[in-house]
């Protein structure tokens, strides 16, 4: 019973250190690099964002690049942490042989029973399948670029990544209508 109680206080620092450090869903990264200069070009995924920074920054050394997680509806971020703490606590169970359905006055289903017997393996079933539906739930899918917090690209509203020539056209066309703004002359009235 204790291990079952340190497994749940474990899992409930987590997702308290995790929301915490989380604050509003602003990531922390953002408050830390506010006072940098130059343009601020922001890709929000991880498999190409090597790739697409190594050409950026060959083209545009003035550009800071940032890449971040695209975070999902908040919703999908609290079942996925009931999830992981509800794994820790049944993997505790297993582990500690308790039955959970004795508590509540309900006989045991078979597949209890078999995961009492077979202990390794009911505790792995129980954290790779609970893993494999955190993991949905926090997939977005999304590739979203925004400079100087302006989107620029959305994935999830063309439905593909861009080429690199249509980010580089972008990015030149972009670049060019800042410069021309900044040289139109402001008018106080």
């Amino acid at each position: 019973m204790r291990l079952l109680l340190l497994l749940l206080v474990a899992a409930l620092a987590v997702v308290r250190s995790d929301a915490s450090a989380n604050l509003g869903g602003v990531p922390s990264k953002r408050l830390k690099m506010q006072y940098a200069t130059g343009p601020l070009l922001k890709f929000q995924i991880w498999r190409v964002f090597e790739e697409y920074m190594r050409v950026i920054r060959q083209r545009y050394p003035d550009i800071r690049i940032e890449g971040e997680n695209y975070l999902p509806q908040p919703i999908y971020r609290h079942i996925a942490s009931f999830l992981s703490v509800f794994k820790l606590v049944l993997i505790g169970l297993i582990i500690v042989g308790k039955d959970p359905f004795a508590f509540f006055g309900m006989q045991a289903p078979s597949i209890w029973q078999w995961g009492q017997e077979n202990k390794v393996y009911a505790c792995m079933m129980v954290f790779f399948l609970s893993n494999m539906i955190e993991n949905q739930c926090m997939s977005t899918g999304a590739f979203e670029i925004t400079l100087n917090d302006v989107p620029v690209w959305s994935k999830l509203e063309s439905g593909h990544l861009p080429s690199m020539q249509q980010l580089v056209q972008i990015l030149d066309n972009e670049m060019k209508l800042n410069v021309h703004m900044d040289s139109i002359p402001h008018h106080r009235s």
